[in-house]
């Protein structure tokens, strides 16, 4: 599956079957939480946050796919991603893009 932040693949002519998305709200647990409250005092990356958005935007990712491939798409165009913070700690991850059939 072809996965691009374009709006067109040059050379290829297809179809557009939709928009397809995938989320996922993650969340870390107390003692990551915590020990990322006192990086913040020190400074640095908050290594526990950064893996977490990690794994979430590869499950969002996954998610999407998924969808595309049930509506037997070649490719996802335009694909982008946004993140919100539900709460403290955790974190909703959403990819969304096109879903193309090559002709």
């Amino acid at each position: 599956m072809l996965i691009t932040t374009t709006d067109l693949i040059p050379g290829r002519n297809y179809e557009i079957l939709g928009m397809v998305q995938g989320s996922v709200v993650q969340s870390k647990h107390i003692g990551k939480d915590l020990g990322a409250s006192f990086k913040t005092i020190v400074g640095g990356e908050l290594r526990a946050y950064t893996e977490m958005l990690e794994e979430s935007r590869n499950m969002a990712t996954s998610r999407m796919v998924e969808e595309a491939k049930r509506l037997n798409a070649d490719a996802i165009i335009a694909v982008r991603y946004a993140s919100s913070a539900i709460m403290q700690g955790a974190s909703e991850y959403l990819a969304y893009g096109t879903a193309v059939r090559f002709l």
